[in-house]
């Protein structure tokens, strides 16, 4: 973060004001700023109107990440000398530290102005171009991570969900049983990258013995092997008609599956989202099933899942149908 110090100012101070300036300079090059930001201060008292060493003193503050005095020295740097591009260069750093990268550009962009060739000030206008891309998308990341909303995907299930639960509170209820699975389990991976495996049950308010069942089953196990993998189905399927539950949903890593790997499928079938992690969720109800994936992905440091995608479920069921089949005419 060091920035150069050693300049001629427009402002000649006596002999002693010379000597704290070079003092400070030698010190600032030794990489001791405290001591330089002190001797730049015995100087400032000798003659306050030299705006060189307002600007060595920024730069020492700004060394020792003291950044309200570095722009307040700047900003009297500026004041003292308006046409020199130095004072506005120390601005443009010390609001570069801030992260404050617009008023940063601003200030190295006036800083050009008073001297177009400067190579230094050209790079820093081009680093804070760059720097804002990245900011800008960081607020990106962090606002499709805490705003997490799973509905405005799932348009054409809801119609589905409509076109087979003629009651209006029916299929809003499962809707909302959906959209809370899948908002729960982002969010989750989001803070931890992983999910625990588990069916999630839609119980009947009126007739589950919720004493008796509760409204989500672990299953780590279920995916280890076909025999595991066959009980569990066998034992959520007794759970899901002794409960009365109306609709279930399974949510489970990728990784977490050792059998069934459906996305090893071959043809038309074949895999089309990649080798990254993700989260499955398989929706069951007596009339309607369906799966997505929703594929995870890491992006400057942070884990992003990316939008849920519908998948053919007779080719990506994770578990076999768990409700006995219903007709909509039923």
């Amino acid at each position: 973060m060091a920035e150069r110090v050693m300049e001629s100012g427009s402002n000649n101070g006596g002999d002693a004001e010379k000597s704290l300036k070079e003092k400070g300079n030698e010190f600032f090059k030794a990489g001791n700023y405290l001591k330089a930001a002190a001797l730049y201060t015995q100087a400032i008292k000798l003659d306050p109107s030299n705006a060189t060493l307002y600007s060595n003193r920024a730069a020492a503050f700004l060394s020792l990440v003291k950044l309200s005095k570095a722009l307040a020295d700047a900003e009297t740097t500026i004041k003292l000398n308006p046409q020199w591009e130095k004072g506005y260069f120390r601005k443009g750093s010390v609001l570069e530290a801030m992260e404050k990268y617009d008023d940063a550009l601003a200030a190295f962009e006036m800083a050009l102005q008073y001297n177009p060739q400067s190579a230094e000030v050209s790079r820093k206008i081009k680093r804070l171009g760059q720097l804002q891309k990245e900011k800008q998308r960081a607020q990106e990341l962090e606002s499709l991570r805490s705003n997490v909303n799973m509905a405005k995907h799932l348009d054409s299930f809801k119609s589905e969900l409509s076109a087979n639960y003629g009651a209006e509170e029916g299929w809003k209820e499962m809707f909302s049983f959906l959209v809370e699975t899948m908002e729960t389990a982002v969010k989750a991976w989001h803070e931890t990258s992983k999910v625990d495996t588990r069916v999630y049950f839609l119980l009947d308010k009126e007739k589950t013995q919720t004493d008796k069942f509760a409204p989500a089953v672990n299953i780590d196990k279920a995916f280890e092997s076909p025999h595991t993998h066959s009980n569990c189905f066998t034992y959520l399927r007794q759970y899901a008609e002794e409960s009365f539950s109306k609709a279930a949903c399974l949510v489970t890593s990728k990784s977490s599956i050792s059998y069934p790997q459906v996305w090893k499928g071959q043809g038309s079938r074949k895999w089309k989202l990649g080798q990254n992690d993700g989260i499955f969720v398989q929706f069951e109800s007596p009339s309607i099933r369906n799966v997505w994936f929703i594929p995870s992905s890491k992006e400057k440091g942070q884990t992003l899942c990316r939008d849920p995608q519908a998948l053919d479920i007779g080719a990506h069921e994770i578990l076999p149908r768990i409700f006995k089949e219903v007709s909509k005419s039923s």
